[in-house]
C-alpha cells in the first residue's frame, strides 16, 4: 500500500513502491509519444498544477520520476538521497509551476535543471563536510585515514550521519554554530564565511576548530 509522499497535498499524491515503477497514466506513456507531443502535453501538465491541480502533479510526477532518479543517482550515487532530492525538486515544482515558461525550454528540462542543480548542491557539501571533518575526525570514529577503506567511505559516512551532525551542530555555542552551519550546510569555504559574517578569517578558524573539537567529542559518544 502505498504511503502519501507529498504530506502538503494531501495523500491524493502517493508514493509509488519504487520510483521505477510509477502508477498508471491518464495519458499515453510519456516514453511511447513524440518528443513534440511530449513536450506539449508535460508543459500543459505543468500548467494544469500551477492552477492547483493534484491528479496533473501526479500524472506530471509519474513521467517524469524515473529520469529525474536516475540523473540524481548519477550526481549524489546514494538511493536514499536521490529520492530526497527528486522529492524536493517536485515540491518546488508544485511551489512554482507558475514561473515555467515555455518559450524557455520544456517542462521536463526545467524540472531536470532542478534536480541536477540540487544534486550537485547536495555533493558540494558533503564534500566541504568531509574537507572540515578531516581524516583524523573519520579515525577517531573507526574509519581509517590511511587508505584502507574505499574511497568512499567517508563521503558514504558523512551522508548516513548528516542528520546526526547537524543536531549536534545545534548544541554548539552560537558563534562556532554559525559558522560551522554554514560550512556543513551552506557549503561555504572559510574565507566566504568571514566576508558574510564580516568577520576576520582568523576568528572564523578559530570558531570552526574549537567547534570541530567539541562535535568530535559529542559524535564519538554517539556513532
Amino acid at each position: 500500500m502505498s504511503s502519501c509522499l507529498f504530506v502538503g497535498l494531501g495523500c491524493t499524491v502517493a508514493a509509488p513502491s519504487r520510483l521505477e515503477q510509477p502508477r498508471p497514466h491518464m495519458t499515453a506513456p510519456a516514453s511511447s509519444q513524440p518528443p513534440g507531443e511530449r513536450a506539449v502535453i508535460d508543459a500543459r501538465l505543468v500548467q494544469q498544477v500551477a492552477q492547483g491541480d493534484k491528479q496533473a502533479f501526479a500524472e506530471l510526477y509519474d513521467r517524469f520520476s524515473g529520469p529525474l532518479f536516475g540523473t540524481a543517482l548519477r550526481i549524489v550515487r546514494d538511493p536514499g538521497e536521490a529520492q530526497d532530492i527528486v522529492h524536493d525538486a517536485f515540491v518546488t515544482v508544485w511551489e512554482k509551476a507558475s514561473t515555467f515558461e515555455a518559450s524557455r525550454g520544456t517542462a521536463f528540462s526545467w524540472v531536470v535543471t532542478l534536480v541536477r542543480n540540487r544534486a550537485i548542491d547536495h555533493v558540494r557539501m558533503r564534500r566541504r563536510r568531509a574537507e572540515l571533518l578531516g581524516d583524523s575526525f573519520l579515525s577517531d570514529l573507526g574509519y581509517p585515514a590511511d587508505g584502507a577503506a574505499p574511497a568512499g567511505d567517508a563521503s558514504a559516512l558523512l551522508g548516513d550521519e548528516a542528520r546526526m551532525v547537524r543536531t549536534a551542530v545545534a548544541t554548539l555555542p552560537p558563534e562556532q554554530r554559525r559558522v560551522l552551519e554554514l560550512a556543513f550546510f551552506g557549503g561555504l569555504t572559510q574565507e566566504q564565511i568571514a566576508g558574510t559574517l564580516q568577520e576576520p578569517l582568523g576568528t572564523v578558524k578559530a570558531r570552526i576548530r574549537r567547534g570541530l573539537l567539541k562535535l568530535r567529542e559529542s559524535l564519538t559518544h554517539q556513532l
